[in-house]
């Protein structure tokens, strides 16, 4: 049986059980499951990295939506708040789309 080890979403094991297969899980304490969601986060990421076209490109964002969601609950707060969080930080600093590329700044 192949081993795994990772986060993975709700719904997995009863989709691994419609299919006959045996699975085993466990569940995380609350620092395993926040350590994972990081470890997946990096993993989601990556996975969109890699992507080469608009389609799974799409598909890899909303896998890394979903982890933001989920961190954002971890913390006691949700994904409207962190929207409002990016907000405001477009409304000082800005945000990515005019494409700047910081070459150097002076030293003082």
């Amino acid at each position: 049986m192949p081993v795994h080890n990772k986060l993975v979403r709700d719904r997995i094991p009863e989709i691994i059980e419609a299919t006959g297969k045996k699975y085993s899980t466990r569940l995380l304490s609350d620092k395993e499951y926040i350590d994972e969601l990081k470890k997946k986060s990096f993993e989601e990421l990556q996975e969109y990295v890699e992507t080469d076209n608009k389609e799974d490109a799409i598909e890899e964002l909303a896998d890394v939506l979903e982890i933001m969601h989920a961190l954002a609950e971890y913390h006691g707060s949700s994904i409207e708040e962190v929207e409002e969080v990016r907000r405001s930080k477009a409304a000082k600093r800005g945000g990515f789309k005019e494409k700047i590329y910081l070459i150097e700044v002076e030293d003082e």
